[in-house]
């Protein structure tokens, strides 16, 4: 038995299949097989039965569980414990958080720096990506706490929803679209569009608004972060669809914005693992980020503190 067996086995757990298993800890659905396979062979015990396309727990599983839980939080402590050590000992604490792409360049720098200047015996780890990526994380303890939107994708997680914001088109200046107070969907007919990737969610939500309106868009490039989509847009590629919290970060870049119709409105939490509430450290970060957030956006940006 390794402790990647045991991931596993919670991951199947929590979420009742190996294609959910396999999001949660960023694996192949076959390898999460292979090693449920060899974890049931170690123990000797038949630990799922499939039943209507699920994986249902046995009497055994539902008795190991717990167990399962003791050992993870062990191995957790034990990484934690040498993080330290190799930080510089008991003096020093560590404290990993997960952000998206455009925050993690554009506000954590100065977020960090005035935290750390606070809490001078604290060590950022900062990691970035999508929502799906901080959720991941979090479920596979490679971060303690992330921002991510409401409602997550994955169980496992508890959330405490914070701020909420919508969705704006931007466009470089002098787009003819500047002349409208709102942007919907017809607007946007054969516009060059440049859109998040396929499995955001936002994606899927802008999807719908043009199947809803029967306007197939015109895709002129995918990319993965609002900031790229900023500075694809302000370099004259395109139009986009984005979070307007995340793009007034980038206002320093030559677009403009309008709110987009129909509305799809963001909620954004702070996220820790279930059954693990969030240091006193953790609390003190978690406000401090908010805080932060909400004294760099203005009025016209449509964020608000919730």
């Amino acid at each position: 038995m390794n402790f990647k067996q045991l991931e596993v086995f919670q991951a199947v757990m929590a979420s009742g299949s190996t294609t959910g298993a396999a999001e949660r800890l960023d694996l192949s659905q076959s390898a999460v097989s292979r090693l449920l396979a060899q974890f049931e062979e170690d123990l000797g015990l038949r630990l799922f039965v499939r039943e209507k396309g699920r994986l249902v727990p046995t009497r055994e599983a539902e008795a190991l569980l717990q167990d399962a839980q003791g050992l993870a939080d062990a191995a957790q402590c034990f990484r934690r414990h040498t993080e330290q050590l190799r930080l510089g000992g008991f003096n020093r604490q560590l404290l990993k958080v997960a952000v998206p792409g455009t925050l993690s360049q554009q506000l954590m720098p100065s977020v960090v720096d005035s935290f750390v200047r606070q809490h001078p015996g604290v060590v950022l780890e900062v990691l970035s990506g999508s929502y799906s990526e901080a959720e991941r994380a979090i479920l596979s303890r490679e971060a303690d706490m992330g921002l991510v939107r409401l409602p997550v994708e994955m169980a496992g997680l508890q959330v405490k929803a914070c701020l909420e914001a919508e969705a704006v088109c931007i466009m470089p200046r002098g787009h003819p679209l500047e002349k409208l107070e709102t942007v919907g969907v017809l607007d946007l007919v054969d516009v060059s569009l440049v859109l998040l990737g396929r499995q955001r969610l936002i994606r899927h939500e802008i999807d719908m608004a043009f199947r809803q309106a029967r306007v197939m868009p015109r895709i002129g490039a995918e990319v993965h972060s609002v900031g790229v989509a900023c500075a694809f847009v302000a370099q004259g590629l395109g139009v986009s669809i984005v979070n307007a919290l995340l793009a007034s970060y980038c206002r320093d870049m030559d677009f403009s914005s309008r709110p987009f119709r129909p509305r799809i409105a963001y909620q954004l939490g702070i996220a820790s693992l279930e059954r693990s509430p969030l240091s006193t450290l953790g609390e003190a970060f978690s406000r401090h980020l908010v805080d932060a957030i909400m004294a760099a956006v203005r009025p016209e940006d449509g964020t608000r503190r919730i």
